[in-house]
């Protein structure tokens, strides 16, 4: 009788582990397949002219990932993805050079968003971008 509720007993506890360990490997999977709750591409972020200096970058968020805008030298404005198209790291303005480096591989990109070499298979995504009344306006 006791080698019964002692085999019921591991049964149950063994079954819990089971469930648990499936869950732990089945929910990040999950999580990073399942598009993001409340992320809509309607979102605009809105910001002085003057926060962005000549040949400088502002980082920001934008739909839920890491956008940036360049003043070029020539004061053009663009607005660019900041996350590396190759692994997914996010990419680091270097003044001194006017360009992008990615810290993961060293891939490097224009300000432009085009790549310049390293492993990187596509150009940053552009946003849309409008100035108008001394504001800058993301999407």
């Amino acid at each position: 009788m006791a080698n019964e509720s002692r085999r019921k007993f591991l049964g149950v506890c063994l079954s819990g582990a089971l469930v648990g360990a499936v869950t732990a490997v089945c929910y990040p999977i999950f999580r990073y397949l399942a598009p993001r709750a409340g992320e809509t591409g309607a979102a605009k972020v809105v910001f002085p002219l003057t926060e962005i200096p000549e040949g400088e970058a502002k980082f920001f968020e934008y739909a839920g990932s890491s956008a940036v805008v360049v003043k070029t030298k020539t004061g053009d404005l663009i607005a660019l993805s900041a996350v590396c198209t190759h692994l997914g790291c996010i990419v680091q303005w270097e003044k001194d050079q006017q360009d992008f480096l990615c810290p993961c591989h060293a891939g490097r990109y224009a300000p432009n968003g085009a790549v310049l070499s390293g492993p990187p298979p596509r150009p940053l995504a552009k946003l849309p971008i409008a100035v108008a009344g001394g504001n800058v306006t993301i999407g």
